[in-house]
């Protein structure tokens, strides 16, 4: 039996992107998000694609694994118990499935993910 390799998209520029609207729970300000799916799996078990977010503060629940690597802007990420991720341009990371906690972005960040 022989597997079918994925087929490849072509490449996306960071302007080539969908509105996905207001984060819907926002601490301050309004986060406007956007982003462009690269791949989702069968049943949606996984989703690679870019993402992109204006300043604000949310409660930010991640309710599956994501690893992400940022590219541009700067933002916070505080957990429930304390734990700070400060987030630069090249910040690569992963949130576990449940983590929870508030992100402050202070300025627009670009990145790209990956969720299982």
């Amino acid at each position: 039996m022989t597997m079918k390799a994925p087929l490849m998209r072509k490449p996306l520029e960071i302007t080539d992107t969908v509105d996905w609207g207001i984060i819907p729970t926002m601490i301050e300000g309004q986060s406007h998000t956007s982003g462009q799916v690269l791949y989702k799996g069968p049943n949606g078990e996984s989703e690679c694609g870019l993402w992109i977010c204006t300043p604000g503060k949310w409660e930010c629940h991640v309710t599956r694994d994501e690893f992400c690597h940022f590219l541009e802007g700067r933002c916070t990420y505080v957990h429930d118990s304390g734990d700070v991720i400060e987030v630069t341009p090249d910040t690569a990371a992963f949130f576990p499935q449940d983590w929870k906690g508030v992100c402050t972005v202070h300025e627009t960040v670009k990145k790209v993910y990956m969720i299982r």
